[in-house]
């Protein structure tokens, strides 16, 4: 007679074993409809397990995150079907859920093209609205790699063939389709309306450069057909705003293959990443950092002793001198701060130190994963490392979180979210300090009353961190900021202060970004602002352009004294139809177009017009930097 304890609290009791479906039905008959599968005791089930004995449970719908992810991954099922009627030769391989979709790789004599997606989406349709069971069936492992042999599969068998042959195997059938998984899901193929397959791709079977290549096919699901709608016009607008494409059309940077995942810098594009740089300079002094720059190139020794040479070495690179000295690019700027803090005694009196550096790091991605300015090998960090007591740990904590999320305001970023992430398998140091760590990161956010998430095993293996997820405007999330606080490399490196008893201690080690990655955020804030940067981020901030020859020397020396008052100005003098070059400006986005004619030479004024075409009408020098002033202070757009 089981007792199912639901969420609120309350309990059910029943007179024999029962499944999740039924208690589900037991609650409502609108509940039992909406759901999809089962949370018992934390683990999730299929809406036909079965329930013998006192458990907790929750019904998943598809409100929930779980119950998206079950609709995505039974859409990876559905397509697998799919493919397997309409290419029977085709080979299934593996279909996981990733952000805002699924894939499914597939080997098949030929690729697959536009005109098969659309035939295979369309067989999607069908199966799905033929309400076909999803059944759950568990096999011993080696009657199920004979199934998948026999049947041709034999990437699914090779899968299969890697697991203890002393393990039974999960497998889901729907209609004559069968799939190994864990599951679980759907209950039928009803419960699957909404999706669209979005494009294929090569890949390797087990991503593996060596093995044999597969064809990727990539889809979205959603609960509802305007979630849908409104992916996939984000992905529309993200399209527009792609900042590759910005940054050719913005003259901001380039890539070539000579350097590959480095960034070639043009002077608008420079100019831009010194301001991040300007601005984050003045925050850190501001909030008592000092700056400091350590060497790019470092000994095998110091990184064996951080520890990245054993954690983090296939993602380093490194060279060998002729006196056989092994050197290393840093790939972090951690053990080059504590080399600093090593230097000369400290005292209790110094901390906590915030030292601050803008350094250039190096780490090996491969070249499949290079993105622009979002995933690249060599990039600078607004990297900061506050040494400090433990009983000044968790004001620093809450100090880091406050700057963070002020900085973050100024960019146009309100909403942020923050995710805890604990101890890994792979760490250093002890659980006592662990729970230090873990405890001071937590405690910091409960006290400042900030909402997080936790994401258990996520840490870096040598201490928990905290994750600064920003939503930009068209609703992408971008993981940015980070705080880690760490014991364990202060112990490796035998740091040590000098207490007020005398005594000599370890410093607490916080390591802190706000941008993380400048090249990254650069390329996030294209993005955000759709290349239309805010007048105090802007690389330049108007052009003046003269109708005829004859205002050419007023249109100069309009420029020479805005750029005197400190604005980024240029003159436009060619001999062309003013309308030309208004247009041609305007693709560059430029925050103010200033105008001169006769009419304005002689008032002494320039007529403005603010980006998206609006008149502004003539004004006087003096008005418009007052004007300008005003809106950089606010670090807002036009106003």
């Amino acid at each position: 007679m089981p007792n199912i304890t639901l969420p609120d609290g309350s309990v059910r009791r029943f007179e024999q074993p029962v499944t999740v479906d039924e208690v589900a039905a037991s609650i409502g008959a609108g509940l039992a409809k909406a759901a999809l599968a089962g949370r018992v005791d934390g683990r999730l089930v299929d809406l036909s397990h079965r329930l013998d004995c006192d458990a907790e449970l929750a019904i998943i719908t598809d409100k929930m995150p779980e119950g998206l992810d079950i609709i995505r991954h039974s859409t990876a099922h559905l397509l697998a079907h799919a493919v397997k009627e309409l290419f029977p030769d085709a080979q299934v391989t593996i279909g996981p859920v990733i952000e805002n979709g699924f894939y499914y790789d597939f080997a098949y004599k030929r690729p697959f093209t536009p005109d098969d997606l659309e035939k295979i989406e369309q067989r999607m349709a069908e199966l799905a609205k033929r309400d076909i069971p999803v059944v759950r069936e568990v096999w011993a492992r080696d009657r199920a790699v004979e199934f998948f042999k026999a049947q041709g599969e034999y990437y699914k068998a090779e899968i299969i063939a890697s697991i203890p042959p002393e393990e039974d195997v999960s497998l889901y059938r729907q209609g004559d389709f069968i799939d190994l998984c864990r599951g679980p899901h759907v209950p039928s193929t009803a419960k699957l309306k909404v999706f669209k397959l979005m494009k294929v791709a090569g890949a390797y079977w087990r991503g593996d450069a060596k093995n044999e290549m597969l064809q990727r096919i990539y889809g979205t699901a959603w609960a509802k057909k305007d979630e849908l709608d409104a992916y996939l016009h984000m992905l529309e607008e993200a399209e527009k705003r792609d900042h590759r494409k910005l940054g050719q059309q913005l003259d901001l940077f380039h890539f070539q293959d000579e350097a590959p995942g480095s960034v070639f810098w043009h002077p608008k594009g420079w100019r831009l990443f010194q301001r991040l740089i300007s601005y984050m300079r003045d925050r850190q002094e501001a909030a008592g950092y000092v700056e400091i720059n350590t060497p790019d190139v470092m000994d095998r020794g110091l990184w064996e002793t951080s520890g990245h040479w054993q954690n983090y070495r296939q993602n380093m690179f490194t060279t060998q001198t002729e006196d056989e000295r092994v050197f290393a690019l840093k790939p972090m700027n951690c053990p080059g701060a504590v080399s600093m803090f090593a230097q000369g005694l400290k005292s209790y009196r110094d901390l906590p130190l915030r030292m601050a550096e803008f350094g250039k790091v190096h780490r090996y991605e491969p070249s499949g994963a290079l993105h622009g300015l979002l995933r690249v090998r060599h990039f600078t960090q607004d990297d900061a490392h506050i040494f400090c007591t433990e009983e000044q740990m968790e004001q620093e904590c809450k100090d880091v979180v406050a700057l963070i999320l002020d900085i973050y305001k100024d960019f146009g970023f309100d909403n942020v979210r923050i995710k805890l992430s604990t101890r890994p398998n792979n760490r250093i140091g002890t659980d006592e300090t662990w729970d230090k760590l873990e405890g001071a990161l937590a405690a910091a956010l409960d006290h400042m009353g900030m909402a997080y998430e936790l994401f258990p095993g996520e840490g870096a293996f040598y201490g928990p961190k905290l994750e600064f997820v920003l939503r930009d405007t068209i609703g992408r999330d971008w993981q940015c900021g980070t705080l880690q606080v760490d014991m364990n490399l202060p112990e490796r490196f035998d740091i040590t202060y000098v207490a007020e008893d005398n005594s000599r201690r370890r410093p607490v080690m916080l390591h802190r970004a706000l941008f993380g990655s400048l090249e990254r955020f650069t390329g996030i804030l294209i993005e955000h602002y759709a290349g239309a940067l805010p007048l105090w981020l802007a690389p330049q901030h108007a052009v003046v352009m003269n109708i005829s020859e004859g205002q050419a020397d007023y249109a100069n020396k309009v420029a020479a004294q805005l750029r005197q008052a400190g604005f980024r100005v240029d003159a436009d003098l060619r001999n062309e139809k003013i309308n030309y070059k208004i247009r041609e400006h305007s693709v560059h986005k430029l925050p103010y177009l200033l105008i001169v004619g006769e009419k304005e030479k002689a008032e002494g004024k320039v007529a403005v017009r603010a980006r998206g075409g609006q008149d502004l009408g003539p004004m006087t020098l003096e008005s418009l930097i007052g004007r300008w002033r005003r809106e950089i202070e606010a670090k807002a757009g036009p106003v």
